[in-house]
């Protein structure tokens, strides 16, 4: 409850400031929020003749990404072939199409059929995203097709947050994803990490980050942000899971591929070639 003078929110204000926070448990994108705030201020005061520091007010470099769950393959396989209870059949559908498409529940909850149109012989939805405003033109992935083949009008019924919210934790513990699992759990500003079954930590935003998580590497960047929205590749790095398991595969996949063509293995496969034994 200080109050600052403006000529001393400088560089040493966001130090102090940021020493402040972390010793209250404020989590870092507050932090970060906050200063940019008073940034906004100060620049506003500068343009009215009245002299500042907001040059100084820079923020510091975020050392590590917050952690975040995302689902499988393999756990979307095991979510597709678990049986569930009628009511909670649509939540399912749900999941596997956000999983699927890369979108909020703002945007694929209102999925309908006047969406639809062919593109080069392609299924695709064509729809404009409530967040940002942007015109997205999505080609279907073959999973989505399925689950919609499943409707007479093509997606499943329309339901509120809180209800999907719900429905999908209990989807995941019925298909087994028990593994325990450390998140951020944010209560108000403050944010701590918690472990708990994976189940529990489902919320209605990881299809979003499993869909960029689950094709990073497999698919040009570029095309990945086409579809999810993101309008630059800082942005859909948050979204990308640390622990990315797949594209170590996709890696290791490619140099095994350049090791069968290497003049080094032609080499060591020539009789002639001593081996070092």
């Amino acid at each position: 409850m200080k109050h600052f003078k403006i000529k001393e929110v400088n560089a040493t204000f966001v130090k102090a400031f940021f020493q402040f926070g972390t010793e209250e448990n404020y989590s870092v994108s507050t932090l970060h929020r906050t200063v940019s705030f008073v940034q906004t201020i100060l620049r506003f005061l500068e343009k009215r003749g009245i002299k500042t520091y907001s040059y100084e007010l820079e923020l510091p470099r975020i050392k590590k990404k917050p952690s975040f769950i995302t689902l499988t393959e393999e756990e979307l396989r095991c979510i597709k072939q678990v049986s569930v209870p009628p009511e909670l059949s649509d939540a399912r559908d749900w999941l596997l199409i956000s999983c699927y498409t890369g979108q909020r529940i703002s945007d694929f909850m209102n999925f309908c059929t006047d969406m639809l149109c062919h593109i080069g012989g392609k299924h695709c939805l064509a729809f404009q995203q409530q967040k940002t405003g942007k015109d997205i033109l999505l080609p279907l992935h073959p999973e989505v097709l399925c689950v919609m083949e499943k409707y007479p009008n093509k997606f499943p019924q329309k339901m509120s947050e809180q209800a999907y919210y719900k429905h999908i934790k209990e989807v995941a513990r019925l298909a087994g994803i028990t593994a325990i699992v450390t998140c951020t759990k944010r209560q108000g500003h403050r944010s701590q990490l918690i472990q708990l079954p994976k189940w529990r930590a489902v919320s209605s935003h990881i299809g979003r980050r499993s869909f960029a998580s689950n094709f990073y590497g497999k698919i040009p960047t570029p095309l990945l942000m086409d579809a999810t929205g993101h309008s630059s590749e800082g942005m859909f790095q948050h979204y990308i899971n640390q622990i990315d398991i797949q594209r170590t595969i996709t890696l290791g996949n490619y140099l095994d591929q350049a090791y069968q063509h290497s003049p080094i293995r032609d080499g060591l496969e020539d009789p002639s070639v001593k081996h070092i034994k």
